[in-house]
């Protein structure tokens, strides 16, 4: 695949992020891109590995030698096409996915990755912009109808998929536009909306129908659902974030990182926000959960004016560069810095939260305490205890981005009557089916909180049982 010996005489290279001081004025994409000679370049030093470590962790099963190949040859119409096959929507991976496939390709050894990501991004963009990618409808139809209950990367290519089988798609959407987290809980800055709205023109045109506004259990349902279609797919993602119930979690300047990021992506889109405006301008901010949430309130906060982001940890540092206990082909535990990072802020690991200090109900400052961790010798567990050293941070706001418990039960899968795992999850058997014959569950209502990329995955999966069961 692509030039066996360009690897050795080409370097990795990556088209980088705008400047700090331009793009911290703004929330349009802060990743630039190559021209396509470079583009080509970068494809050609995909080596003939033998076995393909890419594919093997691309939870889409992408084709990552085969396209690459494709796009060194400078045929990026074919590229799309063998991408297209895997990846519904790779204008969506190929911005917000972690990589996984780089993170086990065979050069990452030497930590001189293809530029897979990016390269897919590339390929998808010219594809839509020499008008390789036009509206396909399905020929024939199968005379089946399929409700699906949310508009976020599972059930999108979910609907995709069925569509394309024959059968007539519908999908429910709680919120006044079609997303989900691609939507409104990922920021602008990574991702821009208008890439959404292109792909939903597409899915339209070729015949699925949206209805937005439309909370099924509550506005609509669910009993007039199942009466109505042949087959209901659940994929409602994981909304229930994890609180943090200490001293002074009611003052007020302390939010769930959701809510803060979700209120910001309205006020973009120009969508009326009932709750009141949360506004980091001039304020200090303190960011509790280290993962991509937490990356996320730092941008956001610093593109809002904040005059100082903290973000704690409660896990150790990890290591940089190298961990052997996460040895390639694995996914690396190694330190990430973001471009949200670069833009400024403060990081510390191995803090945990105490209390939330405050005067006259507004949040002024957080107690945190240092801890360690300790491998426990009966079960080779570590195990966390404080070491006794604690400390006030000033802080006027407050967001909690310490990950996601399970789907909102409320309403929608109360009347349901699903059973769920002991995580709170939707449970399912191998062919994505509820216990409830006919009820399909998908992405994070199953997993848990999870990658864009997975979530994606699970939607294909179902999709494909649906389409078995339809069929019998």
């Amino acid at each position: 695949m692509g030039n066996p010996k360009a690897f050795l005489k080409i370097d990795r290279k990556e088209a980088g992020y705008r400047p700090i001081h331009e793009r911290k004025t703004d929330f349009g994409e802060v990743e630039q891109t190559l021209n396509n000679e470079d583009r080509m370049l970068q494809a050609s030093r995909c080596m003939d590995c033998g076995v393909p470590f890419c594919h093997w962790a691309c939870p889409l099963g992408n084709k990552m030698p085969e396209y690459q190949d494709f796009l060194y040859l400078g045929k990026w119409k074919e590229a799309y096409e063998v991408l297209s096959k895997t990846d519904d929507f790779p204008e969506f991976t190929g911005r917000v996915c972690p990589a996984l496939c780089e993170k086990s390709c065979v050069l990452n050894i030497s930590h001189q990755a293809i530029t897979i990501r990016e390269n897919e991004a590339s390929v998808t963009e010219r594809a839509f912009n020499e008008g390789w990618i036009v509206p396909n409808p399905p020929k024939k139809r199968s005379g089946k109808k399929v409700a699906i209950i949310g508009g976020g990367p599972a059930g999108l290519v979910a609907a995709n998929r069925l569509n394309q089988f024959g059968h007539e798609v519908t999908v429910y959407e709680k919120a006044p536009q079609i997303g989900g987290l691609l939507r409104f809980g990922i920021p602008n800055f990574k991702l821009n909306k208008n890439v959404i709205d292109r792909r939903l023109d597409l899915l339209e045109a070729e015949g699925i129908h949206f209805v937005t506004n439309a909370e099924v259990g509550k506005t609509i349902s669910i009993k007039d659902l199942e009466k109505k279609y042949d087959a209901v797919c659940v994929t409602i993602g994981a909304g229930v974030a994890r609180d943090l119930a200490v001293e002074g979690r009611e003052l007020k300047g302390v939010h769930l990182a959701l809510d803060f990021l979700i209120q910001q992506n309205y006020l973009l889109t120009g969508l009326p926000h009932l709750d009141k405006p949360i506004n980091a301008k001039g304020k200090r901010v303190l960011v509790i959960g280290g993962g991509d949430t937490g990356s996320d309130c730092v941008g956001t906060s610093n593109r809002q004016g904040a005059l100082e982001v903290t973000q704690i940890e409660i896990l150790p540092k990890p290591p940089e560069g190298e961990n052997p206990q996460t040895p390639w082909p694995n996914w690396p535990n190694v330190l990430k810095t973001s471009s949200s990072h670069e833009e400024g802020c403060i990081r510390r690991w191995c803090l945990t939260t105490k209390r939330f200090i405050g005067k006259n109900g507004q949040l002024t400052g957080v107690e945190i305490a240092e801890v360690e961790w300790n491998v426990e010798p009966a079960t080779g567990r570590y195990m966390m205890k404080e070491t006794g050293n604690t400390e006030t941070l000033k802080a006027d706001l407050v967001f909690l981005a310490m990950g996601f418990v399970n789907p909102e039960h409320e309403g929608l899968l109360d009347e349901l009557a699903v059973t769920y795992d002991p995580r709170g999850n939707v449970s399912v058997n191998k062919q994505n089916e509820s216990s409830i014959k006919g009820v399909y569950a998908a992405g994070d209502a199953v997993t848990g909180a999870s990658l864009v990329v997975r979530a994606m995955a699970s939607g294909k999966d179902m999709a494909a049982a649906v389409n078995d069961y339809l069929n019998k």
